[in-house]
């Protein structure tokens, strides 16, 4: 990677929504092809089956708002970090396979849209980690019923993800090397930081919290209830697609600092990268799935909405009855 005489070192390799590899002394043809073959395929179906899991999530969510919880809330929330996930694929695609054309702003934009929705989604999850702790331990929420107070909580979430967001957004840049791609430019002496900051906010300090309040929950309450169980699935996928890119980043930035330099050990971390990075931006599609397979109320809904608003399409003997009164955790499990 080509040094930036103004800077300092260019670090892009760690965030980059486009890499360009090929013109490494140890580039490797499986870069190729997963570029301009997976990639594509992937991003492209990703889009599909998030924009319309997500679209379902939002739908169902909206239509009982005037009764949802805080735990709704954030579910609600969730939907919509995932859309800008979503609505971030299709330039993800594209430049896989050509260089980067739509310009400085539109890079920025893109930036902004993956960084505010990993930082949000994993704010959200810990504020509802949070409340059902404090539900466990005081038997009511963190949160008052009212929903102004809700969408308040819920808008304060969004101004923290996107103050956080703001390093990653005001260092994006159209680079013009061997391929043009759109990426980061950390000078030489804050990139560290970087690499840290993203760590801390999006996986250990969240890992902690949320570990800590899992423990008092199974401590103060022996039974697994639906809304429970339901998070933590959401959770464990959410961590297991995050930390292995955080990982392989940490271990990119070891190799730009002078560790693990030979040619196998670029072309593996370049293809883990890559990998890593697939699965990771994959997640935003995984929600809907969660909740269509582990959320009994979720699929009620979806029922019942749909006979309401198709009635033509359902026999007269299908019955979908309304969630029941003690639905006041949540909508979705």
């Amino acid at each position: 990677m080509a040094e930036d005489r103004s800077t300092g070192e260019d670090y892009t390799d760690y965030y980059e929504v486009v890499t360009n590899f090929s013109g490494s002394p140890c580039s490797d043809a499986n870069l190729t092809v997963f570029n301009g073959v997976f990639l594509p395929i992937l991003y492209s179906t990703v889009f599909i089956v998030g924009l319309m899991g997500n679209a379902l999530v939002l739908w169902v969510l909206i239509r009982s708002g005037q009764k949802s919880s805080l735990t709704d809330v954030c579910f609600l929330n969730l939907a919509l970090c995932d859309l800008l996930f979503v609505a971030s694929l299709p330039f993800l695609a594209h430049s896989a396979v050509q260089e980067w054309v739509f310009g400085r702003f539109m890079c920025h934009t893109v930036i902004a849209l993956l960084m505010t929705g990993l930082y949000s989604s994993v704010f959200f999850m810990v504020l509802m980690t949070l409340d059902r702790c404090v539900i466990v331990v005081y038997k009511h929420s963190i949160c008052s019923r009212k929903r102004p107070a809700k969408l308040a909580l819920a808008l304060f979430i969004w101004m923290l993800s996107l103050f956080a967001a703001l390093p990653n957004i005001v260092h994006a840049k159209v680079k013009h090397e061997i391929k043009t791609y759109c990426g980061y430019e950390f000078s030489k002496d804050i990139v560290w930081m970087s690499v840290a900051y993203l760590n801390v906010l999006s996986l250990i300090l969240p890992l902690i919290i949320i570990s800590f309040c899992f423990c008092i929950i199974s401590f103060k309450s022996e039974e697994r209830h639906s809304v429970i169980r339901l998070l933590m699935a959401v959770l464990a996928v959410y961590f297991l697609c995050w930390t292995p890119f955080n990982i392989v980043m940490f271990l990119t930035f070891l190799q730009r600092k002078g560790f693990m330099i030979t040619c196998e050990w670029h072309i593996d971390l370049s293809l883990a990268m890559k990998c890593v990075k697939a699965i990771a931006l994959s997640h935003c599609c995984l929600n809907p799935i969660i909740y269509a397979c582990a959320g009994h109320k979720f699929r009620r809904a979806v029922l019942t909405g749909l006979k309401e608003e198709l009635p033509s399409c359902f026999s007269q003997s299908t019955t979908c009855s309304p969630p029941s009164p003690e639905y006041s955790s949540t909508l979705i499990a």
